[in-house]
């Protein structure tokens, strides 16, 4: 049975959050241009709204991971992007927020039955569920953000009526390594750290490009900053698993600032929180990097022990994407993000920027270019 209409938004679950827009900060942080959804690494475009008339019956949703609505992240992210097409378009939407994985199917299925005609869902963990949606219903246009939706690998999405929203963002997380490094370098501990949620490419993705920054400060400073928590070639590293803020969350934490970590990368949503609350329980100079929003904006409670946080433009994939199936020009080509096309991109270092090591906002954004410019290689094997 349906609740009350609020703001646009059909609402089928209590804890669904206000919209906040995204505000890009800083000389490296994402711009506030529209990202161009038609395919791969195209550079970004004002989209100018929907290019033709809106159906009436037209009814976007989405669907969270259990990571919530309310996770400072990826899927208040996507909310965001979806609240800012809704309000432009005119038109009502559902947001069904998921608990536990047992709710993915049949929130999907309640999408379905409640007419929905465009459908994104958050996260790599919806994959398997989407495409069984995907597939019973060919006449739903469906999204999924992180994820190729290829549940057998073949290299194909799974079914012809899915759009993947996936980011690259091992190339905006080797400029968080680099800085982390420089910072860590400069305090003379040359000790960072990082552990994943859920041992999933989109998580990977990050702590891949993190190792590489590091490396690439080592070898452009003749550094020694150490990484904990992970191992790119090999693969392996610290994760919790999850992607609540949890005990077994600030455990990972706490076991990589008993190793005298002072930068610290926790990758998976909301267990930056548990992550946080080490940091503060444990009386050390010890700073975090946020990952997907800007932490020290999303949180300001945190701002202080915020170096950076490494964005990915989900809330503007998802806003690009549901303009395009609104006007009847959806495609399934899929997104990838990328520092070239504004969708991934370091924040602003807000109080920080004055206390970095001289020149390293100027390495940084040469850093940047020469990755656009395809002169730097940040070569993950999470890379979508």
């Amino acid at each position: 049975m349906r609740t009350p209409r609020h703001r646009g938004v059909l609402l089928l679950e209590d804890s669904v959050i206000s919209t906040t827009k995204r505000t890009a900060l800083g000389g490296l942080a994402i711009a506030g241009t529209a990202i161009l959804l038609a395919g791969c690494g195209q550079a970004p475009e004002d989209t100018g709204g929907a290019s033709g008339d809106v159906d009436s019956d037209f009814l976007p949703c989405l669907i969270s991971d259990e990571g919530g609505w309310n996770d400072r992240s990826f899927n208040q992210s996507a909310k965001e992007g979806l609240d800012r097409a809704l309000e432009e378009l005119g038109v009502e939407g559902i947001e069904m927020e998921s608990n536990n994985a047992n709710d993915y199917a049949p929130n999907l299925e309640t999408l379905v039955s409640e007419g929905c005609s465009f459908i994104i869902s958050v996260g790599f963990n919806l994959a398997a569920a989407t495409v069984e949606s995907a597939l019973a219903n060919p006449e739903i246009d469906y999204a999924i953000i992180d994820d190729y939706a290829d549940t057998d690998f073949d290299g194909e999405t799974d079914a012809p009526n899915i759009k993947p929203l996936v980011f690259n963002t091992a190339e905006a997380a080797y400029l968080g390594g680099y800085a982390a490094a420089a910072w860590s370098a400069e305090s003379g501990v040359n000790k960072v750290g990082t552990f994943g949620g859920g041992e999933i490419p989109s998580v990977k993705v990050f702590m891949d490009g993190f190792q590489l920054g590091v490396e690439k400060f080592n070898e452009d400073k003749d550094g020694s900053v150490e990484v904990f928590g992970w191992n790119t070639e090999t693969q392996q590293g610290s994760f919790t698993g999850g992607f609540a803020a949890n005990d077994v969350a600030r455990q990972q934490a706490q076991g990589l600032l008993d190793q005298g970590v002072d930068v610290l990368l926790p990758v998976g949503g909301p267990i930056y929180m548990s992550a946080a609350a080490a940091i503060r329980d444990s009386d050390d100079d010890v700073l975090l990097l946020g990952v997907d929003s800007d932490i020290a904006v999303k949180d300001p409670e945190l701002a202080d022990i915020v170096l950076v946080s490494i964005l990915k433009a989900i809330d503007q994939a998802v806003y690009d994407a549901t303009l395009s199936a609104a006007s009847g020009d959806f495609d399934v080509e899929p997104y990838v993000g990328t520092l070239a096309n504004e969708g991934v991109a370091l924040s602003s270092f807000h109080d920080f920027e004055d206390q970095l090591p001289e020149g390293t906002l100027d390495e940084l954004a040469a850093l940047q270019e020469a990755i656009i410019a395809g002169d730097v290689t940040v070569d993950s094997p999470n890379s979508p």
